[in-house]
């Protein structure tokens, strides 16, 4: 029996075991090397601007130490660098990399299928060219906040297609890189494909970029002919609202809200009407749903009790929204409250009703 299909209580608990296996992998000492010696070599900061979607795993996908990559993930990768809280973890990112002497990629991605269309991003409505648009439009916006000449902020449009986990690097106007096409004898010429792609990146940025791609080179070459279960239907049961949950790259399990936007009812609410519709369609039981809130802290004292505050008022606050929205699904919510030591990525529960 898959974890889809298996009663409420269960689900929840492989849910919190695959929590504890992350942090456990995370925190071991060969992890911790591994991000250490990877980070002396390739110091450039990225960022990766992202759909909730489980399938785009970006660290898997590229073979990078966990860690090394910070992901902002939202309903859709739909984002605006003018939501304020947003606009701060963004800018904080960018001075702690620059007072370093660091320079920082911020990798804006959108996904599809090319197997099936309805296997891409329904935040789009599978529709790959909206998806692609909406990217360009967050990567005007970066430069608008970091600067148009890309010395020190290098915002990189990528898609990814899920199917063979590919990426697909745009360049200027229709330009691209498309990995899915490239052979493992390409990996040498890798740099001189991108300096021709993205000329103005600088040759610091450009340079730890390159581990991604041959990693990502390898992966997919890795599933070339490989059998995959591409899971085509809706299956989530849970909705994720805050941040901290790089545990959740399961496919079709969890609808994860950022807390980025001004107005987190809208995310919430469709969240809870893509639940809603999965159970109605008998996708998943309709003995339950989990609601999980989660909010990072680096220490303890005031940063862990206004971390423990902030998921409270998320719980709260998505759960006024689902009984208004959706009275009959939300007498089926089970709630969870979690923060998390985000330097350990250890999940800590708090309370639940």
């Amino acid at each position: 029996m898959r974890i889809h299909d298996r009663p409420i209580q269960e689900r929840i608990e492989a849910l919190l075991s695959l929590s504890r296996e992350h942090a456990d992998t995370f925190g071991s000492p060969s992890a911790w090397l591994a991000r250490e010696r990877y980070l002396a070599a390739h110091p450039t900061r990225i960022m990766v601007m992202k759909c909730m979607d489980g399938r785009i795993h970006i660290p898997h996908a590229t073979r990078t130490p966990l860690g090394i990559i910070t992901p902002f993930r939202n309903l859709g990768g739909i984002f605006h660098l003018g939501w304020p809280y947003l606009g701060e973890m963004l800018t904080d990112t960018v001075y702690e990399a620059t007072r370093g002497g660091h320079g920082v990629l911020m990798i804006i991605t959108y996904h599809f299928s090319r197997g099936e269309k309805n296997r891409g991003c329904a935040g789009f409505d599978c529709d790959a060219e909206a998806a692609l648009s909406h990217a360009r439009e967050i990567r005007a916006q970066a430069e608008q906040l970091f600067g148009h000449d890309h010395r020190h902020v290098y915002p990189l449009v990528c898609g990814f297609e899920t199917d063979g986990d590919a990426l697909i690097v745009h360049g200027e106007g229709d330009t691209r890189l498309d990995m899915s096409e490239l052979g493992l004898a390409d990996a040498s010429d890798l740099e001189r494909r991108v300096t021709a792609l993205c000329p103005d990146m600088p040759s610091d940025i450009r340079r730890d970029l390159l581990p991604l791609l041959e990693g990502n080179l390898q992966h997919v070459d890795s599933l070339r002919g490989v059998a995959r279960e591409l899971d085509i239907e809706h299956r989530e049961w849970v909705i994720c609202v805050g941040r901290g949950f790089d545990f959740l790259h399961l496919p079709n399990t969890a609808l994860i809200v950022g807390p980025y936007s001004p107005d987190l009812s809208q995310p919430i609410g469709t969240a809870a009407g893509i639940i809603d519709a999965n159970m109605k369609s008998s996708r998943i039981p309709d003995d339950g749903f989990l609601l999980l809130a989660s909010t990072p802290y680096q220490e303890v004292g005031v940063d862990r009790a206004r971390a423990v505050m902030k998921s409270h008022f998320l719980t709260e606050f998505a759960t006024r929204v689902i009984h208004r929205e959706h009275p009959k699904l939300a007498k089926r919510m089970l709630r969870r409250t979690a923060v998390v030591h985000w330097p350990s990525r250890r999940l800590e529960l708090l309370s639940d009703a």
